[in-house]
């Protein structure tokens, strides 16, 4: 199957190309995850605007997200009249972990917050990508030096599925530009800074010359900006 993915991408001149291919030549459950990023609206847009219907588009919804990704999200759906899939944290480790630890304890520890993330955000992915035969991410080089080694298409030994990275090679101003040009809702937080938007108590915007996961948990000075969502 690697193969064949990998000459849909090479042969494939587009993002919209590339995912109405891979949707028609590759079997199995095709899964994209959005967090209503500005790149995952990009991949939003290129799905709901062919009306691939096989592509499931999903969502973590960690109960901790910024207003404004709930209103992105109202949006999206309105805008394309689609629907999009939420996955939400086991009530019972979530009450668990907050009895314990407090409301905010991912502020105490790097693995108070690991955990959190676990509960939030991970257990609920891996729900969400049960069957899953290819996981379509927003993901870019550009977004950490954890990515760029990433390839547009890989192999998850963990969850045994094939990633595909369509925006891997994409520059920020390519993205805003695919905004802009498609009239694709998108949240204003990146506006005033926040490029890489996660939980409300756990993302601040960036100052100038930062790296864009500066961000993210940045009380954590030795953290490798990752939740353990991509490995």
């Amino acid at each position: 199957m690697k193969e064949k993915l990998l000459k849909i991408v090479a042969e494939s001149k587009t993002l919209e190309e590339k995912l109405k291919q891979i949707s028609n030549l590759i079997p199995g459950k095709i899964v994209f995850s959005t967090s209503f990023g500005m790149e995952d609206q990009v991949v939003s847009h290129a799905i709901f605007s062919q009306n691939i219907e096989n592509i499931e588009v999903f969502t973590l919804d960690t109960g901790r997200l910024f207003p404004e990704t709930y209103s992105v999200w109202d949006k999206t759906q309105l805008q394309y009249n689609a629907k999009v899939k939420a996955f939400y944290p086991n009530s019972e480790s979530i009450e668990r972990y907050i009895n314990e630890n407090g409301i905010n304890a991912f502020y105490n520890s790097v693995d108070l917050r690991k955990t959190c993330c676990f509960i939030r955000k991970v257990e609920p992915l891996n729900r969400a990508l049960e069957d899953a035969t290819i996981w379509i991410t927003g993901l870019r080089s550009e977004q950490s030096n954890n990515r760029n080694g990433l390839n547009e298409i890989e192999w998850d030994q963990e969850k045994q599925l094939f990633k595909f990275n369509p925006l891997l090679n994409w520059s920020t101003d390519e993205v805003m530009e695919y905004l802009k040009q498609n009239a694709v809702p998108y949240n204003p937080l990146h506006d005033e800074g926040f490029i890489s938007i996660g939980c409300a108590p756990c993302t601040r915007a960036i100052k100038p010359g930062e790296d864009f996961r500066a961000g993210r948990w940045w009380w954590e000075e030795q953290s490798k900006k990752e939740c353990g969502l991509h490995k």
